[in-house]
């Protein structure tokens, strides 16, 4: 379910919008009678993320950096 408010309403119920959010709820600000903005929930990440994870799974190779061939560099300069 969709809850649309002007912008006074939700600036006047923030904390209870936050809470309804919470609960899966998806809230449209409007102004004017106009959407302007949308309120839900973030995604959270479900664990911490541990640097150094993906050590040795990421391979560059030794010419990364090296010139494009001619045939491919001209695509780009059309």
């Amino acid at each position: 379910m969709t809850l649309t408010l002007n912008v006074h309403e939700a600036q006047t119920q923030l904390a209870q919008l936050l809470e309804r959010v919470r609960q899966g709820e998806e809230i449209i600000i409007a102004e004017a009678g106009r959407p302007v903005a949308r309120l839900v929930l973030i995604d959270r990440p479900t664990a911490p993320r541990m640097p150094g994870s993906a050590a040795g799974q990421v391979v560059i190779a030794d010419d990364f950096d090296a010139p494009l061939p001619e045939s491919i560099l001209g695509d780009f300069e059309r």
